[in-house]
């Protein structure tokens, strides 16, 4: 078969691309990151629209893959049964708990992988688990990133603590506050 013809060209010619992949499609599978929104959200719902199609709209263009979430969704549009608005309200009304919980999940997921490779740098206190705690507090319009300043559906910044686990050198938590209240 062709395909595994060209597989096995990837895994010879570049190995850790394959398990990078592997292991990203496995901490952001579909049927787990749908159960964690499930499980995080109190007030949104789903019906049509999956949260992982959400996620894979928004890494798209957080990767730089498309330019905006509009032109994401152009590009899956054959796959979608909602309209762009519908997208931008379950965008619009997503839930910190929910982001913060992807997070977390993701990052544990993360932290076990780098653990098992005993890709972890040593301990700037030995014996403590030292974390660092760092934040922003953007309240501005302009302030918004550079390519989204002029574009009025774009999220404004916000506020949020992010907790960094130096000898991971990963992001381990994150405690977004929603503005709006």
């Amino acid at each position: 078969m062709i395909i595994s013809q060209v597989f096995e060209r990837f895994v010879k010619e570049s190995p850790v691309s394959v398990m990078v992949r592997g292991l990203l499609e496995t901490i952001l599978c579909p049927q787990k990151l749908d159960k964690l929104f499930e499980k995080s959200a109190k007030t949104q719902y789903t019906r049509e629209l999956l949260f992982f199609t959400v996620v894979e709209m928004v890494n798209t263009v957080a990767c730089g893959i498309r330019p905006s979430i509009h032109a994401a969704y152009q590009a899956k549009t054959s796959q979608m049964n909602v309209s762009i608005t519908s997208v931008y309200n379950k965008l619009n009304a997503m839930e910190t708990d929910v982001s913060a919980e992807l997070f977390r999940e993701t990052g544990t997921s993360m932290e076990a992988i780098i653990r098992h490779l005993k890709g972890s740098l040593a301990d700037w206190l030995p014996g403590y688990r030292l974390k660092i705690l760092d934040g922003n507090a953007i309240g501005a319009s302009e302030h918004r990133l550079k390519p989204l300043r002029d574009c009025n559906s774009a999220p404004f910044p916000g506020q949020s603590l992010v907790v960094l686990d130096p000898s991971l050198m990963l992001a381990i938590d994150v405690f977004p506050c929603d503005q709006s209240q």
